[in-house]
């Protein structure tokens, strides 16, 4: 079901102006600076995640985080964050887009600073939490608005391209500004940093962005988002007592066998509810339903493998912050290389194969990857395998965006986009839990097998740094699996031609 779009306070930007005769005047020009003041505050999110990973390790020195608890700084974001979306894109569409939109970026704000001002890992991961909250009213709110603001497809083009490269090329800047802050002051301020950003975002919002809503039914589905969000914390909190407890321990399946059951019992009351969530229409599509699920894992591979690399810079080949953020730009480089390289090939060759391409060689890359050790050399086993998995993924992220809205009217615009940017960052969730869980469980294997009793600090310290490097090489190829189980249900999956596929949205996994 589709319907239009009122405005509380004028015309949409980007929507046709009626002029004094009763023709229509053109889009609304302010549509061009609407689209710099959402860029900026996607910039706010895409800086949050990657200045996190690099300071993720001085974080959690200095909190006495432990290994097993690291990746809720990671997780306790991406989980309410992919929880919430959902619900974040129904109120966007109901309450008001730019109204959400607001509200997302001045909580956004308020929680990092939350967060820079974390005295423990508890009050860290809460203020993480917050972050994915905001986030999840943001995020859809952002996408929904270029998706009204801009509705002539050569423009619509043009502005997720811009929207897609100010992402990109905001991952860098984090990666960059992250170490420089995290060495020379302190890794609070990868957090604070927020705060300046937020308010210049909020600042030129309130004149610039018009208010727009959707009509028809608009009620929102509390019970829907309480059951998915508690269904995946529980899902990821079993995920890590298995790296504390055990697989076979009983408090570990006990939260499993709870995950599975809440979010069984969330498919229950989205298929009876007038009011759902999710509604099965956006979900039921084939074409749609394998962008969601090659999304998902996609997120676990990636986003969860991730977690790895800032440790074996810093901790393993002793990089410093600075020099860890700039050894990372390669994976950005490589998406924002062949990201501009999809956005001109979509309308040509169609979405799928893009896709599928780009999967498999992200996994490549990550196999690659996988090939480290402790005295590998940057050059040859990071830098290379890095650039090649951010350009599978740029050739993944653009049509993902575009085949995830195929067919999705107005009304549900907000509710799809969440779809598509929940399944990245549950994805992310359940693989940095996972992945966290397996590469800790390697580590631990490898330290029993070769016991470092009676050997001199030196070979002692070496033989820890194997161990985690052991870990970290499995992490990197269950990753590398999983983005190749993803080109295989795009494959099977998705049948959208280049005749279908929309000019749609780009999606990021920040």
């Amino acid at each position: 079901m589709t319907s239009t779009t009122s405005n509380a306070t004028g015309p949409a930007p980007g929507a046709a102006v009626a002029g004094t005769d009763g023709r229509t005047a053109g889009p609304d020009p302010r549509r061009w600076w609407a689209l710099a003041v959402i860029a900026v505050a996607q910039l706010m999110v895409v800086l949050d995640a990657t200045i996190v990973n690099i300071a993720l390790p001085q974080a959690q020195r200095a909190l006495a985080i432990t290994d097993a608890d690291r990746q809720w700084v990671v997780t306790a974001y991406t989980l309410t964050f992919g929880g919430l979306l959902l619900l974040g894109g129904r109120i966007a569409d109901y309450w008001g887009r730019k109204r959400a939109f607001v509200t997302g970026i001045v909580g956004f704000a308020l929680a990092s600073a939350l967060g820079g001002l974390a005295q423990n890992g508890e009050m860290l991961f809460a203020a993480r939490a917050l972050q994915g909250a905001f986030g999840a009213l943001l995020a859809p709110a952002s996408l929904a608005l270029l998706t009204v603001m801009f509705t002539e497809a050569r423009e619509r083009a043009k502005a997720f391209g811009v929207y897609g490269a100010i992402a990109g090329g905001g991952a860098a800047v984090g990666l960059l500004l992250g170490g420089v802050l995290t060495e020379y002051t302190s890794w609070r301020w990868c957090l604070l940093v927020n705060i300046p950003v937020a308010a210049v975002a909020v600042l030129t919002a309130v004149p610039l962005v018009t208010e727009s809503r959707a009509h028809g039914n608009t009620r929102y589905d509390i019970p829907g988002a309480i059951l998915v969000t508690a269904g995946l914390v529980s899902l990821v909190y079993g995920f890590t007592k298995a790296s504390t407890n055990g697989w076979h321990a009983a408090v570990t399946w006990s939260f499993i066998v709870a995950a599975v059951l809440l979010l069984a019992l969330f498919v229950l009351v989205e298929m009876r509810s007038a009011n759902p969530l999710v509604p099965m229409r956006i979900l039921v599509h084939r074409t749609r339903g394998g962008a969601y699920l090659s999304s998902l894992l996609t997120g676990v591979g990636f986003i969860g493998a991730m977690l790895f690399l800032t440790y074996y810079l810093q901790g393993v080949l002793g990089f410093s912050p600075i020099r860890a953020g700039v050894g990372s730009l390669p994976l950005t480089v490589g998406v924002l290389v062949t990201a501009g390289v999809a956005s001109a090939l979509v309308p040509k060759v169609g979405a799928k194969p893009l896709m599928a391409v780009g999967s498999v060689v992200a996994a490549l890359g990550m196999l690659w990857l996988a090939q480290i050790g402790v005295q590998t050399s940057y050059w040859t086993h990071v830098l290379p395998p890095m650039f090649v998995m951010g350009a599978g993924l740029g050739l993944v992220f653009v049509p993902l965006g575009n085949v995830g809205l195929v067919g999705v009217g107005e009304h549900d615009a907000g509710a799809a986009s969440a779809v598509i940017n929940a399944s990245q960052q549950v994805g992310g969730s359940l693989g940095t839990a996972l992945l966290n869980t397996i590469a800790t469980t390697a580590t631990t294997a490898y330290m029993v097998a070769h016991p470092v009793t009676g050997l001199d600090p030196a070979a002692a310290r070496l033989t820890g740094l194997r161990a985690l490097v052991r870990g970290f090489v499995i992490a990197f190829g269950w990753g590398a699996a999983l983005l190749g189980v993803a080109a295989v249900i795009v494959l099977v999956l998705i049948r959208a031609t280049k005749e279908d596929t929309p000019t749609g949205a780009p999606t990021h996994l920040g």
